[in-house]
């Protein structure tokens, strides 16, 4: 009997260490294979009604041409990224429109959502691979504008997505235009500061302390590196917020939009990190994707960055 116990206490002895084995290689296995996060910002210039020059001559509400939707589709497919940030996107049958025509063609994006703000035309929108823990649009950021208020006019979109590391949460922006009819605010650069002002703002009340953070800022600033408004988001005084990541094609260029009526080529399209997400960046840059169909299909080009697992 005592023998018999014996043998019985070794045998589940070995098998706890069996199991112990195989719960580490399961786990190991588990943190080796965490794939990296790609998370894009892309333009994709009135997906929707809008007023279009045709080969017909001008038309008003008139839809995105399917050469171009088609063209955008490549793109999406070669971008290949995990949570996708959109600009100009329509009302929401345009988005489930986009998300229908992917899935058919094998890019399956299981959840999206649009940011509905003051601008009825052109929405902030986002595509994900993955669950989202949280979802808000913030359209109560108000401020002061030459004597008067204003609100910040496509809103703030805010996504959080988990990783094994963390959450991470993506802010979408889209800037006001240069386009205007105020001759006391040429281009809208005061109006475009003051939103990336009350942008900031809200980033950094709903994070206090960004250098323990995991967010990013991105989307279509609709200004540069050195400007107003990009220095705004990135810091409040001495409190850092998030930096600039660099940005280029495989050719080394940086431009992200062509402005077709002056023939001029820009990068307003950026990606902003916090310091406490920064070593996760691959390489520390962002990369501008020149794959196949982004001629066709916007007059920009979309931005990512990949973020490693462990890093």
């Amino acid at each position: 009997m005592e023998g018999s116990r014996r043998r019985e206490s070794r045998l589940r002895e070995r098998l706890g260490c069996v199991s112990r084995g195989i719960l580490g290689l399961t786990l190991a296995a588990g943190i080796a294979g965490a794939a990296p996060l790609r998370v894009a910002t892309y333009n994709v210039e009135n997906y929707g009604p809008a007023d279009r020059l045709t080969e017909a001559g001008f038309r008003q509400d008139y839809p995105k041409p399917e050469s171009e939707k088609q063209a955008l589709r490549t793109v999406i497919r070669g971008l290949d990224a995990d949570v996708l940030v959109l600009q100009e996107m329509g009302p929401r049958p345009y988005l489930e429109e986009l998300q229908r025509d992917l899935r058919k063609e094998g890019t399956n994006y299981a959840h999206a959502v649009l940011a509905r703000a003051l601008d009825a035309d052109r929405h902030l929108a986002l595509l994900s691979r993955l669950p989202l823990q949280g979802v808000v649009t913030h359209t109560d950021l108000e401020f002061a504008y030459l004597g008067g208020k204003e609100t910040v006019k496509r809103g703030l979109l805010e996504a959080t997505v988990g990783t094994p590391e963390g959450a991470v949460t993506v802010f979408a922006v889209h800037l006001k235009s240069r386009y205007t009819d105020r001759a006391d605010d040429p281009l809208s650069a005061v109006r475009r500061a003051a939103e990336a002002t009350a942008v900031r703002d809200r980033v950094l009340r709903r994070f206090p302390r960004p250098a323990e953070a995991r967010f990013l800022i991105l989307g279509d600033c609709n200004d540069y590196r050195g400007s107003r408004p990009v220095a705004a988001l990135q810091k409040r005084g001495r409190t850092e917020i998030c930096l600039l990541l660099p940005a280029a094609d495989s050719r080394g260029e940086v431009w992200t939009h062509f402005f077709r009526r002056e023939e001029t080529y820009s990068r307003v399209d950026l990606i902003f990190v916090s310091p406490g997400l920064q070593d996760s960046v691959q390489g520390g840059v962002a990369r501008i994707f020149d794959g196949a169909g982004v001629r066709g299909a916007s007059d920009h080009r979309p931005v990512f960055v990949v973020l490693d697992p462990k890093r």
